[in-house]
């Protein structure tokens, strides 16, 4: 037996005010309507809810069971339909970002700092690792946005290019730099290179493996604040991401190493399921972004 939830929003707001007229004038329905239902849920649960009297109505024994057991129900309908509410106005909720740490400290930063300050109820949440393993994340919905290096490919996700970005070689400022190198050139100099699992390295290699050439470290970090360190210090030549490697360059601590011709641009992207829609959270975060693009 199935009955209408609006007979027990009826049946609620009368055993609460005690009266079939002030539930009517606070339902904006007639009081003959109040009676029909309750006469009508009488009917279906074979059960007198009320006892009726010239001074009102009250509650029986087994109106008053099922009155608590819709109280509890009503308000968990009044609370979910608040709480959704607050989400919509982005005043509660959560925001999960996978995002390796350099995107993290250069890219994204400034955005988290800003949404955090516009929602300041929103909690967000950070994973960390390498690009594949934040694209698994989304995939296990254990992170709803992934900020990679791209190019990246996967059927499950839709991804968007948000920063384009330029790898460069550089040394430290008294280092022996000649004016200009070839690809086979800076492949011979002393490189200190991101591990071979980041995606970063990835596409240094298979840049240069198009020109048949092979890139052999001699030092490999996961870290792309090392990098700028390590050649800022003489210990060797680094591939660093330029636009994250800007304060460091305008300072002086290292110097562009001028390759001929240049690497190709690459962008920094952001993925996401495509068959899943984004929280409000996540489109006021990525609607910072392309704002600012």
């Amino acid at each position: 037996m199935k009955t209408k939830l609006d007979y027990y929003r009826i049946f609620y707001e009368t055993a609460r005010q005690s009266s079939f007229s002030a539930a009517a004038q606070n339902l904006y329905i007639s009081q003959s309507a109040i009676s029909q239902c309750i006469r009508q849920l009488e009917h279906d649960l074979s059960t007198q809810l009320f006892i009726r009297s010239k001074r009102g109505v009250s509650l029986t024994k087994e109106g008053l069971v099922l009155f608590q057991k819709i109280e509890s129900a009503i308000q968990s309908i009044e609370q979910g339909e608040t709480l959704l509410a607050r989400l919509h106005h982005l005043e509660s909720g959560s925001l999960l970002i996978a995002a390796g740490d350099t995107i993290t400290s250069h890219y994204l930063l400034p955005y988290l700092e800003q949404f955090h300050e516009t929602y300041t109820n929103i909690r967000i949440e950070m994973a960390n690792s390498y690009s594949y393993q934040m694209l698994k994340l989304v995939k296990e919905g254990k992170a709803e946005l992934a900020f990679v290096n791209l190019p990246v490919e996967d059927d499950e996700l839709c991804i968007k290019p948000c920063f384009e970005i330029h790898d460069t070689f550089v040394c430290g400022p008294e280092y022996d730099m000649k004016e200009s190198y070839t690809w086979d050139e800076i492949a011979n100099e002393p490189l200190i290179l991101l591990e071979n699992n980041s995606s970063s390295r990835r596409y240094l290699n298979e840049c240069f493996k198009k020109k048949n050439i092979e890139l052999k470290p001699q030092i490999e970090f996961a870290a792309h604040d090392l990098l700028i360190r390590f050649a800022s210090i003489h210990l060797g030549v680094s591939c660093v991401i330029q636009e994250f490697s800007k304060e460091s360059i305008n300072q002086g601590k290292i110097r562009e190493m001028k390759l001929c011709p240049p690497l190709p641009s690459r962008s920094i992207g952001y993925a996401y399921l495509k068959d899943t829609p984004l929280s409000l959270a996540a489109q006021a975060f990525l609607k910072l972004i392309e704002q600012n693009k």
